[in-house]
């Protein structure tokens, strides 16, 4: 979700904590779980529907083996009064033709996870997103082949019982395009990867919709509530309204629709789908139907001038009767609509708004009548929360805190630790974590407290964790944290990351190759070891060019103190700075480039260091030097979109044709693309002269993106850099924003097509570019130029 600018954030894991303090999260402590527990047995579809459904990925993935697997659901009795799968050789097994191995598991998740399991440790295969490798299913052998099991097989307990997967901005930042073709991929990976609590927030709006009629509340009055395709995320959590709206009739009916087939396909896999509860977030319209309720207007998210077309939502206030009344029908339409529930529900107060009062009584009544609206509806209902706002505001202080997580019996919260992996909750409840923001691309990770987090947690002292799951804002990137996260969920004690790192490249390429192996000893060491404390957000200044005039930017060596004297003019708005100032986000990089591969020296730091050269060249007024610098920066832009073009997993297209695919008609395809080119871009609302807050915020290395869009707005940029010096005058700071917004305006209007399949030789691509930048070509070092051919025998 958006963050300030003090908190560039990217991180990467889950656990799922009672909301009680000094008790564990045992089932003789906390008996609402275990009735869930067994609520979810009863309740659950028959084990020859997930029996069938654990087929269904099979003969998705790997259809030539569809006979060689033995699907049986199995009673927790035979697993210890635990979840779990047993994979067997087949005690009927005689030759190619017949079963080969037997999984057992209890529901369609435990031997979905039971097949992944196999495949991945006993054939080296390796399951991802398409967009991040897909899956790599060469080293399986032919059927009748495959590896033989130890006598009596194997038996995978989960330690803890749930798994939980998704942020509540993931709607918006990876699936708001998605058809049911995507998302029954999606729920495959889910099954494959253990995953039994998933989000389920998709059509929500309709049964909105249905529930505010009933306070003739109609549709126009809606129009102004509901956010577009691209932004329900955030007026779902009432930081927002209106903003890329509105939402047409037919949006509603066929997100209704398709919500109803992620959910018969989540429950026929035994999964237990999270829902969307009430937290007082309510349209205008009911305010003026009944003029006594007691509402608050909230405060600014993140417009430019406060603008109230877009912010300070309403929100019911807890104490009147209408919040729990709204509530309870809430949880009753959407029961009636699905014709079920898994009885878990989410629901984030203030998320990213800061309350209207500190005293912890009024923070305990809203508490109180949150999960009183659920339990109205659902008298077995458990709250489910993020613990993301603990560590956004500084508002939660502990009183506040405890105010709300107190609110509600013992047992019937879940908190989100999403945080884990820096400063998790269950060591001093102040903090939470996730582990990609806006789906921005970016190789990051902290490997080591992956592997040992959630058995730490677990472990601990007076121990609350009932599970661990994946949070992150936006998937398909960095698989190596996903692939090792999602196997967390079965493992009883810290993995031996050496030797797991070691197998990951032979699983993923399908062979065994030392070069490889060493290449990702190297990544696991640096990119994948963030050990600084501190979070990521991708400010490479090719995705987030700074809007700033050049004095503000800290350049090594040089001054940029007004009291010195420079050729080139300060501008009358010009206010010195130093280091710690956070006018311009520079990049993170919390590792030895040097360390890494060429490509990341050339992509991640020398991209960088070109930028600050042209500043420092600016500065010192040699305009000749300034000219080619920026030349090379475009040049550099347009170089990485021609290799970000032979990959279909980074391409702009797809992101934008796929928003037009679920359009109706002609003014829906205008609609929907621009939700889908402003949520990568601007954002949020702007004005001439003032960008958006949330900027680049979802920036993305797409091909189409950088050399239609980041390229010219860059070339603006250094424009206005070249005129400063060749008139001897301040840099047109106004001037270059109104230019560079109308650009990103006009740009989030258009509608060029862009391609959808990749083109290019990949590695044909990357060679021209090592010889052009790493071989033949200056490196631009701040201290001068030097030629990387003298550099041979440094290591890298």
């Amino acid at each position: 979700m958006p963050a300030p600018r003090l908190l560039r954030v990217l991180l990467l894991l889950v656990a799922l904590a009672c909301a009680t303090s000094g008790v564990g999260c045992s089932d003789p402590r906390f008996p609402h779980l275990g009735r869930v527990r067994e609520l979810h047995r009863g309740e659950g579809r028959p084990a020859a529907e997930q029996e069938a459904a654990a087929r269904g990925v099979l003969a998705r993935l790997l259809p030539s083996h569809s006979g060689s697997f033995d699907f049986r659901v199995i009673s927790a009795d035979q697993c210890g009064g635990k979840a779990c799968f047993i994979v067997d050789n087949h005690p009927l097994f005689d030759g190619e033709g017949t079963p080969q191995v037997l999984l057992l598991g209890t529901s369609g998740v435990e031997i979905s996870a039971g097949l992944h399991w196999y495949l991945k440790h006993y054939c080296a295969a390796h399951v991802s997103w398409d967009k991040t490798g897909g899956a790599q299913l060469s080293s399986v052998p032919r059927p009748g082949s495959l590896p033989r099991l130890p006598s009596g097989g194997i038996l995978i307990q989960r330690p803890v019982g749930w798994s939980y997967y998704q942020n509540a901005v993931t709607s918006s930042y990876s699936f708001a395009w998605w058809d049911w073709e995507r998302w029954e991929k999606e729920i495959d990976w889910m099954a494959l990867q253990g995953i039994n609590l998933p989000l389920a927030f998709t059509g929500q709006e309709a049964i909105w919709q249905k529930v505010f009629q009933r306070y003739n509340i109609s549709k126009s009055d809606l129009d102004d509530f509901f956010g577009g395709p691209a932004f329900l995320a955030w007026s779902r959590m009432a930081n927002m309204h209106g903003w890329g709206g509105p939402l047409p009739q037919s949006w509603l009916d066929d997100q209704l629709a398709l919500q109803k087939k992620i959910l018969s396909r989540m429950y026929a896999f035994g999964m237990f789908p999270v829902l969307p509860a009430f937290s007082g977030n309510i349209p205008a319209a009911l305010r003026s139907k009944f003029p006594s309720a007691k509402v608050t207007h909230l405060g600014n998210w993140f417009t430019v001038d406060s603008n109230p077309r877009w912010c300070c939502t309403y929100l019911l206030d807890a104490s009147d009767p209408l919040f729990v009344e709204i509530g309870k029908l809430f949880i009753e339409e959407q029961i009636r609509e699905y014709g079920g529930t898994s009885h878990v529900y989410s629901c984030d107060t203030f998320d990213e708004n800061t309350p209207p009062l500190s005293d912890p009584n009024y923070i305990s009544s809203l508490g109180a009548a949150t999960f009183r609206g659920m339990q109205s509806g659902d008298d077995d209902a458990i709250w489910l929360m993020q613990g993301w706002l603990f560590s956004y505001d500084p508002f939660w202080e502990p009183p506040q805190m405890k105010a709300l997580l107190h609110s509600v019996p013992v047992g019937r919260m879940i908190v989100l630790d999403l945080y884990a992996e820096v400063k998790p909750i269950w060591i001093n409840s102040d903090q939470c974590m996730l582990h990609n923001f806006a789906a921005d691309f970016e190789m990051y990770g902290v490997l080591d407290m992956v592997a040992s987090g959630p058995i730490d947690a677990r472990l601990s002292a007076n121990s609350t964790m009932v599970g661990v799951g994946m949070s992150m804002e936006g998937i398909e990137q960095n698989p190596i944290v996903y692939d090792l996260m999602s196997e967390m969920a079965f493992h009883h004690r810290q993995v031996d990351l050496q030797v797991w790192v070691e197998t990951y490249p032979t699983r993923r390429y399908g062979k065994s190759i030392v070069g490889l192996q060493d290449a990702w000893k190297i990544l696991y060491q640096t990119l994948y070891n963030c050990t600084d404390g501190k979070n990521d957000k991708n400010r490479d200044v090719i995705v987030a060019f700074p809007d700033v005039e050049p004095f503000v930017i800290q350049t090594p060596g040089l001054y940029t103190s007004s009291s010195k004297t420079y050729s080139t003019k300060l501008s009358k708005n010009y206010i010195a700075v130093d280091a710690s100032n956070d006018e311009y986000e520079h990049p993170h990089l919390w590792y030895d480039t040097d360390a890494v591969i060429r490509a990341l020296e050339l992509f991640l730091r020398y991209g960088d260091e070109v930028f600050v050269k042209i500043i420092e060249s600016y500065k010192s007024n040699n305009v000749n030097q300034v000219s080619n610098l920026c030349q090379h920066f475009i040049d550099l832009v347009n170089d990485l979109d021609t290799l970000l073009a032979s990959h279909e997993g980074f391409l702009l297209g797809p992101w934008l044709e796929s928003a037009k695919g679920l359009a109706r008609d002609k003014e829906q395809e205008m609609q929907y693309e621009w939700n889908a080119r402003t949520q990568i871009t601007m954002w949020f609302d702007n004005t001439k002269t003032k960008a958006s807050l949330l900027r680049d915020y979802a920036n993305k290395y797409w091909s189409g993106l950088l050399r239609d869009y980041y390229g010219p707005r860059a070339a603006i940029y250094f424009k206005y850099l070249i005129l400063s010096m060749e008139k001897k005058e301040p840099f047109a700071l106004e001037e270059w924003r109104r230019e560079w917004i109308s650009l990103t305006n006009n740009w989030q209007s258009d509608w060029k097509v862009f391609p959808t399949t990749a083109t290019g030789d990949a590695l044909n691509i990357s060679r021209t570019l090592y010889k052009k930048y790493l071989h033949d070509a200056d490196l631009i070092q701040p201290e001068g130029i030097i030629r990387l051919r003298d550099l041979k025998n440094t290591p890298w």
